[in-house]
């Protein structure tokens, strides 16, 4: 079983502020979705298998290493085709790093964005949008 780790963001006379590792995921892969030209996150095989039985995982495509105060994260997604794709990294880069930062107070010192496909849109109304995935 995984376990569920957790950071202790201060100790005071009132007690600690523990924030979860998953927090900090679901948090990076939010701030990441919202970025024009992302088109969604790469979960592999489980994460694929996870949203044909109905669940959908929040932190898909997300993995963080948190320390005491510091955090880097690995962003794994898909790019919608017609975007510069160093343009949106670059922008995901900058908007998870503001909302980590901002919510959680850890410093984020790495931000690695791994493009794993291009999300091609439908170019007549019989076709069906697909992604093409690099391996």
């Amino acid at each position: 079983m995984e376990e569920k780790k957790e950071m202790v963001l201060s100790e005071q006379s009132y007690g600690t502020i523990r924030i979860a590792d998953e927090v900090v995921s679901i948090i990076a892969g939010l701030a990441t979705l919202e970025v024009e030209g992302v088109a969604g996150m790469s979960g592999g095989f489980v994460g694929g298998i996870a949203e044909i039985l109905g669940k959908r995982n929040l932190t898909k495509g997300v993995k963080v290493a948190v320390g005491e105060t510091e955090t880097a994260i690995d962003l794994y997604l898909i790019v919608d085709y017609g975007f510069s794709i160093p343009d949106v990294a670059r922008e995901v880069q900058r908007n998870v790093k503001k909302a980590i930062e901002n919510m959680t107070g850890l410093t984020v010192v790495q931000i690695n964005v791994h493009v794993q496909g291009v999300k091609l849109h439908s170019t007549s109304e019989g076709e069906t949008a697909s992604t093409a995935t690099l391996r």
